[in-house]
């Protein structure tokens, strides 16, 4: 594995050189244990512990198939998918790998008894698999984590809908925390010239979560002018929702859980911010009956910050406990557009407030290839920057998945796979230089959770 980082870091080693590595016969990987699936039965899921769940392994390297790409893995991230997985919730991941194993032959790889996890990776190509045209050993890379199979013609529309859609690292196996990864070759892109690993390896999956939900017609179709209600703003899909519409001409109100983060969203340019906490927003009287007084409060709030004007769209994803304010503070013919439910998945609002005022709620999970693209290359260009906030070593997921499990963080974290330090990986100074601060944004003191 030396002799891979060697050529790596030198930054001078031809495709030739790379595909003339050898390759390891195993690899340490971040896995999760099928047998260890029931541990934290009648746990309330914030008592669950990652930290116990995950483990460091030494795995033996896949067999690489058609139109795949095995990936040397330089720095990689957490997603709360991620956390999911690492507390079996909504169920264990072993059950997503059981029916993708039982596909075909070569899906039967992906039915083990540990699971890698992680769905984002910054890395460079060591192999292609037959019918691999389009790039090649040395490539320097990132991956999003769309999955697909493409032989329905219900997907060749919107990769989004194939029937065998999958998300890398979650639903599929070998993922990205580790030190190599298996993905598919239509999930590469360009690493971003001008960052770090480290920071390369964090937006794949929340940048182009985001794009899907806000900006593309898939989503909210955001344009000029709206009015955009940003839940968690500051954090791992929210920053770069708020990073989206204020670079389309939008104006994001953003809503943060402390002061900290509510300068993180001005720093990033936006100047409605709610900070929920300090306000005292309790949308939930107890755990069955919600408040509608405190939807009319937020309404009222939005109103000063707007200039007496409704959101046309509100970015949800923390699901149960927002959703009945999201459906009422938007404005008449608005859309509410979700990706997640962090705070639990049964929604409640009051169907009066949608039907009578048309508005729309939309589904958004991910997104397909061109979205990512688009995303993948608007950071490359300098317009949207990375959030890393703290990165941490490959044998310490299990306390940054705790963390962000416990909302000890901002934007996003990363971990190092083989990159041996931080700052390495960077092609293209003057462009960096020239965004260093917006870059170095969320390189702040971890936070108080809340």
């Amino acid at each position: 594995m030396q002799d891979i980082v060697s050529a790596i870091v030198s930054g001078n080693a031809t495709p030739e050189d790379f595909a003339a590595l050898a390759l390891p016969g195993s690899y340490r990987a971040v896995t999760l244990h099928k047998s260890e699936t029931g541990m934290f039965t009648g746990l309330a899921g914030r008592d669950k512990d990652p930290r116990k769940s995950v483990h460091l392994d030494e795995v033996p390297v896949p067999e690489l198939g058609p139109g795949e790409a095995l990936v040397a893995v330089m720095a990689s991230s957490v997603n709360y998918n991620t956390v999911w997985s690492s507390l079996f919730e909504p169920l264990p991941t072993f059950d997503f790998l059981s029916r993708y194993g039982a596909r075909s032959p070569l899906a039967r790889r992906h039915d083990l008894p540990y699971h890698v996890i992680g769905s984002d990776l910054a890395g460079v190509i060591l192999r292609t698999g037959p019918g691999v045209n389009a790039w090649k050993p040395g490539d320097e890379v990132v991956a999003h984590c769309l999955s697909v199979e493409l032989e329905s013609p219900d997907g060749h529309a919107d990769t989004m809908l194939d029937p065998e859609q999958r998300i890398w690292g979650y639903e599929t196996n070998f993922g990205g925390l580790a030190e190599l990864a298996l993905v598919r070759a239509n999930q590469l892109m360009p690493k971003p010239a001008h960052l770090t690993w480290e920071e390369a390896g964090t937006p794949g999956l929340v940048a182009s979560t985001a794009y899907r939900q806000l900006v593309s017609r898939n989503g909210a179709g955001m344009k000029q002018g709206d009015n955009v209600l940003i839940w968690g703003a500051s954090g791992g899909v929210g920053a770069f929702a708020t990073q989206f519409a204020l670079a389309g001409g939008a104006n994001p109100v953003c809503v943060v859980s402390s002061e900290q983060k509510a300068e993180i969203c001005r720093a990033m340019g936006a100047e409605a911010v709610i900070d929920r906490s300090a306000e005292g927003y309790k949308f939930w009287k107890d755990e069955h009956e919600q408040d509608p007084r405190e939807w009319k409060r937020l309404g009222k709030r939005i109103r000063e910050l707007t200039g007496g004007e409704d959101v046309d769209i509100v970015f949800e994803h923390p699901g149960r406990e927002t959703f009945g304010a999201s459906v009422y503070v938007t404005r008449k013919g608005g859309t509410i557009v979700t990706c997640a439910s962090t705070s639990g998945y049964k929604h409640e609002y009051d169907n009066r407030y949608l039907w009578m005022s048309l508005k729309r709620i939309v589904g958004s999970h991910f997104a397909n290839y061109r979205e990512a693209w688009e995303a993948n290359r608007l950071i490359a260009k300098g317009k949207i920057h990375p959030t890393l906030s703290r990165t941490y070593a490959l044998e310490e997921t299990g306390q940054a998945l705790y963390d962000v499990h416990r909302n000890l963080h901002l934007g996003k974290v990363g971990v190092l796979a083989l990159a041996p330090q931080e700052g390495l990986g960077v092609r293209d100074g003057e462009l960096r230089e020239k965004h260093l601060t917006a870059i170095n944004r969320f390189r702040a003191p971890v936070p108080a959770a809340g």
